[in-house]
């Protein structure tokens, strides 16, 4: 079946939206500019920048309220799908919470290392949740999908071996950091997984539309991190910080550095517009094609970024990282049951067809040669005269 007009925007807007979140967030990690002690320093500031993304999150709830008034004032609300309005808000507090500490972890990894690894790296998520579904769940994990697990196992194994073995040797990316980045990222996919297991076990009992979800997580986290981050700017990190002061973060900081570049400001507003409109082409793809076609297009996302980042010349070409990147995507095709294993099975049915059709022309040759004797049908057989 061919896709409607419609849906091309869609899957389109997913994949440039969501490439433009991750590039516009390694964009502002890479640049530099005057902070509040009046030097030029490097912008470090994941927290806030995983603010900004719940920010992101939370215009859904407000697109998502607006588009409900305007029902309203229409009188066109029996047009409109809002599911179960009766649930209470703080179910989303939980996975609010992991999303907060995973996608902070997440920032800081990709502070570290490559995008094109932090977009590859987020593919462990399928051995976490796989995991946690048999566990707290009771699901079963079948043969083909244990088999993409240990796929997607390999993939992680050659990224990241990749980029020990090639790391550039700069100010921006050493090799001791990639490291120390790919590994925060890959334990980050943990918490996303208990995130992801909670909201199937508990909220999806709730026929919540998507964008509403998305908004209502949106709130508790930019709520929650923003508050953080007040205390956080009273939290000695030492070593670890890279900023003036060396407090695990300074908004106060980040804001004069966000005044004094336009391209940090550029970056920081690229990820809160394009984390809103990605969650919603993402809940709009599964709504109008499948949770599948929004699989593979996160997987283009993918092969989009690492493109970018060596036509901008953010590292360089490395081919161990592009088996690992089809490894994954193998791993993933096997787990989620698509493309593989589908072409696979249809190469069977188109073998064991042609088998058939092969007996039933060798059997009619057969007839045609050898016809039936009187033993069979009463004719040409001798005995029988």
């Amino acid at each position: 079946m061919a896709w409607t007009y419609k849906q091309i925007v869609l899957a389109v807007m997913m994949v440039v939206t969501g490439s433009i979140n991750t590039i516009s967030t390694k964009w502002a990690d890479r640049q530099s500019a005057v902070g509040r002690d009046g030097n030029n320093h490097s912008f470090d500031h994941p927290f806030l920048q995983a603010v900004g993304m719940f920010l992101g999150e939370f215009s859904c709830l407000i697109a998502f309220q607006i588009i409900k008034l305007y029902h309203r004032v229409r009188h066109t609300e029996q047009e409109q799908n809002l599911g179960n309005q009766g649930f209470n808000p703080l179910i989303f507090l939980p996975p609010a919470i992991c999303d907060m500490c995973g996608t902070s972890l997440m920032y800081i990894g990709l502070n570290l290392t490559y995008a094109s690894s932090f977009q590859m790296l987020r593919g462990a998520v399928i051995i976490f949740t796989a995991l946690l579904s048999v566990a707290f769940l009771g699901s079963t994990i079948r043969k083909m999908m244990w088999a993409g697990i240990f796929t997607v196992l390999l993939g992680l194994a050659m990224v990241g071996l990749s980029d020990i073995l090639f790391g550039d040797q700069s100010a921006q990316t050493d090799t001791n950091g990639i490291i120390a980045g790919d590994l925060l990222i890959i334990m980050a996919q943990i918490i996303v997984a208990v995130q992801m297991v909670y909201e199937e076990k508990f909220v999806t009992r709730y026929s919540i539309p998507a964008m509403q979800a998305v908004g209502w997580e949106g709130f508790f986290g930019f709520t929650v991190l923003g508050l953080l981050n007040i205390v956080f700017f009273y939290i000695d990190a030492g070593a670890f910080s890279k900023l003036p002061n060396q407090k695990l973060e300074d908004p106060v900081d980040a804001f004069i550095q966000i005044g004094n570049s336009w391209i940090i400001l550029l970056a920081t507003v690229g990820n809160i517009v394009s984390i809103a409109f990605f969650n919603f082409a993402g809940i709009s793809v599964t709504k109008e094609l499948s949770a599948t076609t929004r699989m593979v297009l996160d997987s283009i996302r993918t092969l989009f970024i690492w493109m970018l980042t060596l036509f901008l010349g953010w590292q360089g070409f490395q081919v161990l990282q592009l088996i690992g990147f089809f490894i994954l995507l193998s791993g993933m095709c096997l787990y989620n049951n698509i493309i593989i294993v589908p072409i696979i099975q249809h190469i069977r049915e188109r073998r064991a067809q042609y088998r058939n059709l092969r007996d039933i022309g060798g059997e009619n040759d057969r007839l045609i040669n050898d016809p039936p004797t009187a033993g069979g049908s009463g004719f040409n057989d001798p005995a029988s005269t």
